[in-house]
């Protein structure tokens, strides 16, 4: 695909809604009494796995576009599925509904595309064992496929060596059918969807600095979901703003959970100029309108208890890097080598093709920002949304245009990307 190049970027973009959160209100609504009623869900390929898997399981899911309506059975109301789910590409998917499988009655498969097969289960599997869970990897590599039979779940407390909103809230879901109250403890907060959107749902949980903990067996009721736009894909029109020679992007209706929030707080230390407007809270989320405005970037550190704020939208920080004077290292992101592409080689490969100067580390990389240096480039996906993305936003910026190989993967997130991106490109 040929990607295009921009100096004017002007207009008003509402992005698709949270891919986390749409995930979630899916997988609770399923397991709650009564109708969940999902609005702005998104229809990406990722959280239409989702919606499969559960109506495999005897849940009656309409998908009406404009919103999503789920028909809930109760915490024990799902049916052994007939055939092996599928979670496609989505690892939300596999890790998160791994903990509600744990605890079923009945015996089930999970496996997913090539990407999945290959991302490491282990961190969900030695918890769940722990908890009783029979589960195994089929292959015996700690990878999907998995299998799962039925098995009496024990609560426990478990310290969870990576901080991982997926490794807790797969944790916390087996924990709706363990016996006694489940507690995890992470290194770092991560994202906090889970706790929020399963208190509305009227689970007994608990949270106090890093520890989060679970009552069993909740009488669940089905709940109004109204989905914020993913901060992880408006974090691509932060980016094109700041960068543009002449820009001024309104991005509206924005979820800026903390713990999500990161990429906002790199861009001010970066010196970017983004103005929040009209905050509020929607279905217990905060949310506002950003408008973004042209900036001359400068290097700075991302790291320690950030990362966890930001990390799938490091790729597109990189990109912001390689274009600001000065040097930029971020560290602490190992957890980028296990993503749908080892993002560190992958980011550090792409940067290259367009003239800068990054070397990768063991758990980041080390970018010495020159725009001046930088031109065009032909660009490698690797099947991967987020770099897509990350580098149509690059060529923006570079002097002609570039081309982008199996650049129709960002439908796993935001099917609409380029269009949303294009339209907002002016003459002068």
């Amino acid at each position: 695909m040929e990607l295009k190049n921009a100096k004017h970027l002007r207009g008003t973009v509402s992005v698709p809604g949270d891919k986390s959160i749409s995930h979630r209100a899916i997988m609770f609504g399923a397991i709650s009494k009564g109708m969940t009623e999902v609005t702005n869900f998104l229809q990406g390929a990722d959280c239409l796995s989702t919606i499969s898997c559960f109506q495999k399981m005897g849940i009656s899911i309409e998908n009406r576009k404009d919103r999503v309506i789920v028909h809930g059975k109760g915490l024990h109301g799902l049916s052994a599925p007939k055939e092996i789910l599928d979670t496609g590409n989505s690892g939300t998917t596999t890790r998160l509904i791994s903990g509600i499988l744990a605890g079923q009655s009945f015996s089930s498969s999970l496996t997913g595309d090539h990407s999945i097969q290959k991302r490491p289960m282990k961190r969900i599997l030695t918890p769940l064992s722990a908890m009783g869970a029979d589960v195994s990897s089929v292959r015996g590599n700690d990878c999907a496929p998995l299998q799962f039979h039925p098995s009496s779940l024990h609560g426990m407390t478990y310290t969870s060596p990576v901080s991982s909103a997926q490794v807790k809230s797969c944790i916390l879901l087996a924990g709706l059918y363990a016996d006694d109250t489940t507690s995890v403890i992470e290194p770092v907060l991560s994202r906090n969807h889970t706790e929020l959107m399963l208190s509305a749902f009227g689970a007994d949980i608990q949270s106090q600095n890093t520890t989060v903990s679970i009552h069993p067996n909740p009488n669940l009721q089905g709940q109004k979901v109204e989905v914020p736009g993913d901060i992880s894909s408006a974090a691509y029109f932060i980016a094109a703003g700041l960068l543009a020679k002449d820009a001024e992007i309104l991005i509206q209706n924005v979820g800026i959970n903390p713990t999500r929030d990161g990429i906002l707080k790199a861009a001010h230390a970066m010196g970017g100029n983004i103005q929040k407007q009209n905050e509020r809270i929607v279905s217990g989320e905060p949310v506002c309108d950003l408008l973004v405005t042209s900036s001359a970037l400068f290097g700075t550190d991302i790291g320690g208890e950030l990362i966890p704020t930001l990390i799938d939208e490091i790729p597109m920080i990189a990109v912001m890097a390689a274009f600001a004077d000065g040097t930029t290292r971020i560290t602490d992101a190992a957890e980028l080598k296990v993503k749908e592409s080892n993002r560190i080689l992958t980011v550090a490969e792409n940067l290259r093709r367009m003239g800068a100067d990054v070397t990768p580390t063991e758990d980041g990389m080390i970018i010495k920002g020159n725009p001046c240096a930088l031109h065009k480039a032909d660009f490698d996906s690797y099947l991967d949304h987020r770099i897509a993305m990350a580098f149509a936003v690059a060529a923006l910026s570079l002097d002609a245009p570039c081309c982008m190989q199996d650049a129709e993967c960002v439908n796993i997130s935001y099917p609409k990307f380029y269009e949303d991106l294009y339209g907002l490109i002016r003459d002068e």
